[in-house]
């Protein structure tokens, strides 16, 4: 958001309905290409782990480091496709997608499996920008927020629950070779459309200083702090591992560098002072909770049943439901969103989150994915609710500070998204795991040799080994661990159950702050009538 932005782009007459149908659906296979591959890289470690002989928490790492380019170079991405134009962007963007995508079916060390993820998010990075433009390309303006945005939102926000639903059938025997192939057909349909379907250009002006590069520097260390202190940090226990502290703060101290030094530009990178505006903090507080708060779908559930070994392809059905609710949610929007609504499915969204959390808040041991596709539904439907109606307030808020602002709030929007979402993994994950250990201890309490009930069921599983183990001292041992196992089991759900109840609380609190904010707007309004 350059002070020096560029003029208002020229009002371009709609296409015709064929081909404004194609750059729709070319904006669908680029926004799904970007998406399912962070959804594999975020489902997969385990697979990852296995073709490139590490440990799951050792590939973490993929994650990490795919995540720190994907959610910084967005930033710096403003000004790129000022300076040089957006169709050498879009083509030079999905071009090395594509390469990246045919590099990676040799990547055989974990060396250089980290330097193609590397490679791979700052790829991704221009993609959600790319399908937001191809999705509004042909629309009019009245249509870009009622039809285009819900369109954009659902293409980017369902890639992660479609890559589970397909992603488990495209692992075999052949280890993530399925993956990296289908990553790479659709980079290179994707580089297909873009090189048919150009962009109408935009105004092109040389905006990029040097000093931009020494902010991106803070800018993306900063990020980067955050991504691997929140990727790493629930696996490493945070205060076992002292460099996840200094990575915090490290990220701390250079984010508050690159904000003193683009304060004091005349041409920033970010327009600070217009981030900082009570409209826009109220907007990204706002962005921030919700994230947060649907942080049980993406790493709740899906973690909470590899506890109870329910395995990914048992997980297919329950998240195409998740896909398919958020396709209805989208539909929702475009038949209902209007700007005077916005705070009316706000509303909706937290109360359905609300009652969603607190139905998956009874969790047992015994729940399979049945149990919860309809939670899990109302929470895709609800997501789809808040986003497109928010964004259209992002939007519309740009749209008062200039045309120009409208690009830099999607991007920075795509970006503090990312980061958000990984910051709201690592707290869920850290919860639950501080939840367990709590639970585990109370019941280690329990299970004592002295307590009939433990002896009870010791007896019974001794009993229930006898025609597999024929030696006693090995069936009572085998049946101290099995008993050890059911107990971490529950521990578990009642760590998820607790954090499921947590989360309907924060959506009630949210829904809470809402109604209060619409009645304090309502009071001041009547007010207002009155002194006039």
């Amino acid at each position: 958001m350059s002070a020096s932005a560029p003029p208002a782009p020229v009002q371009h007459p709609p296409l015709p309905a064929g081909r404004a149908l194609a750059y729709m659906a070319a904006a669908t296979v680029i926004g799904l290409a970007q998406g399912l591959q962070q959804g594999f890289v975020t489902t997969s470690l385990p697979q990852f782990a296995g073709d490139l002989g590490v440990t799951t928490p050792t590939a973490a790492w993929l994650l990490a480091v795919y995540m720190i380019p994907r959610a910084a170079l967005p930033v710096l991405l403003i000004k790129i496709r000022t300076q040089f134009g957006l169709r050498r962007f879009t083509e030079i963007g999905v071009a090395a997608y594509a390469l990246v995508a045919l590099a990676s079916l040799w990547a055989d060390d974990f060396r250089s499996a980290l330097v193609l993820q590397a490679l791979a998010g700052a790829a991704a990075a221009p993609l959600s920008t790319l399908a937001f433009l191809y999705m509004l390309e042909p629309l009019s303006p009245q249509a870009k927020m009622v039809l285009g945005l819900p369109l954009a939102m659902v293409v980017l926000m369902t890639g992660p629950a479609l890559a589970r639903v397909i992603g488990p059938s495209l692992i075999g025997d052949s280890g993530m070779a399925g993956v990296h192939l289908a990553g790479l057909g659709l980079a290179l349909v994707s580089l297909m459309l873009v090189l048919l379907l150009p962009l109408r250009p935009m105004p092109r002006e040389k905006v990029i200083e040097p000093l931009d590069f020494l902010s991106f520097a803070l800018i993306g260390s900063g990020f980067a702090g955050l991504i691997v202190a929140f990727v790493m940090g629930p696996i490493h226990n945070w205060f076992d591992a002292p460099w996840i502290g200094a990575a915090l703060v490290a990220s701390v101290i250079a984010l508050t560098l690159a904000i003193a030094v683009e304060l004091n530009r005349r041409a920033p990178l970010l327009d600070i002072r217009w981030l900082a505006s009570p409209a826009i903090l109220h907007l990204t507080g706002t962005l921030l909770v919700f994230r947060l708060i649907l942080s049980e779908q993406s790493a709740g559930a899906p973690r909470m049943f590899q506890v109870l070994g329910v395995g990914p392809h048992a997980l297919t059905g329950l998240f195409a439901v998740i896909t398919l609710a958020g396709v209805l949610g989208a539909l929702a929007c475009i038949a209902w969103m209007r700007p005077g609504r916005v705070a009316a499915f706000h509303l909706v969204a937290l109360i359905l989150i609300a009652f969603a959390a607190f139905a998956d808040s009874g969790v047992t041991p015994d729940w399979r994915p049945a149990q919860m596709i309809v939670s899990q539904a109302l929470i895709g439907f609800a997501g789809m609710l808040f986003m497109p109606p928010a964004m259209m307030a992002g939007l519309l808020s740009a749209l008062t500070k200039g045309p120009q602002y409208i690009l830099s709030f999607v991007i920075v929007f795509i970006s503090t998204q990312s980061l958000g979402g990984v910051l709201g993994s690592g707290l869920f994950t850290t919860f639950t795991t501080h939840r367990q250990a709590l639970h585990l201890q109370d019941l280690a309490v329990q299970l004592t040799p002295s307590d009939p009930e433990t002896l009870h069921a010791l007896a019974g599983r001794v009993a229930a080994l006898a025609g597999m183990l024929p030696d006693a001292a090995a069936r009572r041992a085998q049946a101290a661990a099995d008993l050890a196992g059911q107990a971490s089991l529950i521990a578990w759900t009642e760590a998820y159950a607790d954090a499921y109840a947590l989360t309907g609380w924060a959506a009630v609190i949210a829904a809470s702050a809402l109604v209060l904010h619409l009645l304090r707007d309502r009071l001041a309004a009547k007010l207002t009538e009155k002194t006039l």
